[in-house]
């Protein structure tokens, strides 16, 4: 079982004013989950975490994080506009980009941004497109199996990020006859990784790097950046993260790496998943009930609401409203309204009794949720809200309506779809 930060009677009251389907976000939680995390790395006297924009792209919660003395992690042209339409600028973005558009790099660059390099060949094209700035960032590919890695995402030999060590050396000192002055190390090897020594492995990794380049090309590295991948317990018996924990695991060694030395470099993290994903929730009305070979619920919400089932098989708790306690005594499968079989929230779910117009709490979809959500078969996004201190909810982004669906059609001249 899953807490829930909201009652039935609260989220009945919330949907009597706002249709279902609808993410919803726990601001206390976020804020407290943020601080936590600032709390772990607080021996670091320049950390700062850079929220990955791509988790949560809503202008409020980038702001809600941003006051919380957050950066903001962008990869393309228009996340660098999320962050600059809320006054995030300088060295509050780091754009870590790869296969990068010439405009991405100049608007970057126009902004003041961090330029985290994602390959060799990206030196020269920067330098021809805004130009390299005196701090530089470059992203490190070591290559071979990682041995903590999981489904989400490949072993570094198969991913397509970074530069090799090789190309590291020759990178910093490129970048140094091209007038960059500082440097950042920055690697991400794993998603959602459960094993708490996930990150205290990638920063010896990362550390010891940092200092080999330095003793080899004298660069002066001000930062090395840790990326994401520490992950959330989506099974409600998983335990949750110790950032405490991880935060001194990072510490035991960035001091055997940097003591006796004249390196100090900031710490950087960018932990969408971890700092949103908790945090939200779809909730989702019951619209019918069939029975065939498998009992089916179909729900109001699908997976353009919620890829990560679909795309990945991923678990999602679901918690069926005022039946908390009620024994799971039903298997179903929960599916949506898409026209793919694999459209499904739950398979086999041991479940309370569900009953036409119960409401549905999906668990943990804070961070690739909304985000990930698309237009096929004439699906509309949901909308987004925000539950406040107050148990208030208030909406922060609206639900899509056919007039958006058929907005990029207006060359046609179709008046009559809109």
């Amino acid at each position: 079982m899953k807490n829930l930060p909201f009652s039935k009677d609260t989220l009945m009251r919330i949907t009597d004013a706002f249709p279902t389907p609808f993410h919803l976000y726990d601001e206390e939680a976020l804020r407290a989950r943020v601080r936590a995390l600032r709390q772990a790395f607080q021996w670091n006297e320049g950390y700062r975490e850079y929220y990955a924009v791509k988790a949560c792209p809503n202008p409020v919660i980038l702001s809600i994080l941003r006051d919380e003395g957050c950066g903001l992690d962008c990869s393309s042209y228009t996340e660098l506009m999320l962050a600059d339409a809320i006054n995030v600028r300088d060295e509050g973005i780091m754009f870590s980009s790869n296969d990068t558009p010439a405009e991405e790099y100049r608007y970057a660059r126009r902004l003041g941004a961090y330029i985290n390099l994602d390959d060799v060949t990206h030196i020269d094209f920067l330098a021809a497109n805004g130009g390299i700035p005196e701090t530089v960032c470059c992203r490190f590919n070591p290559g071979g199996d990682w041995s903590l890695s999981n489904a989400i995402m490949d072993d570094p030999k198969d991913a397509k990020y970074g530069f090799t060590r090789a190309q590291l050396s020759d990178g910093f000192k490129r970048l140094q006859a091209l007038g960059a002055k500082h440097f950042g190390l920055h690697a991400f090897l794993v998603s959602n990784a459960m094993d708490p020594d996930y990150y205290p492995a990638l920063a010896k990794l990362l550390f010891d790097t940092a200092r080999a380049l330095h003793e080899e090309t004298g660069a002066d590295i001000a930062f090395v950046n840790l990326s994401g991948g520490v992950g959330i317990p989506y099974l409600p018996d998983a335990p949750e993260a110790d950032i405490a924990a991880i935060g001194k695991g990072v510490e035991k060694a960035y001091h055997a790496a940097f003591d006796g030395t004249a390196l100090h470099p900031s710490l950087f993290t960018e932990l969408g998943r971890y700092v949103t994903g908790p945090i939200g929730y779809l909730v989702t009305r019951v619209m019918h009930e069939k029975r065939i070979y498998k009992h089916f619920i179909g729900v109001d919400a699908c997976a353009a609401d919620l890829m990560r089932p679909a795309m990945y098989g991923a678990y999602h708790h679901i918690t069926v409203m005022g039946k908390e306690n009620a024994p799971c005594d039903h298997v179903y499968d929960v599916t949506g309204a898409l026209c793919e079989n694999n459209d499904k929230f739950a398979i086999d779910r041991r479940l309370p009794q569900i009953d036409m117009g119960d409401l549905l709490v999906i668990h943990d979809t804070g961070a690739h949720g909304h985000s990930m959500g698309y237009n096929y078969n004439g699906k509309l996004r949901s909308a987004e809200l925000l539950l406040q201190k107050d148990g208030n909810a208030r909406m922060i982004r609206r639900a899509e309506t056919p007039a958006d669906y058929f907005a990029t059609l207006d060359i046609l001249g179709l008046d009559k779809l809109r």
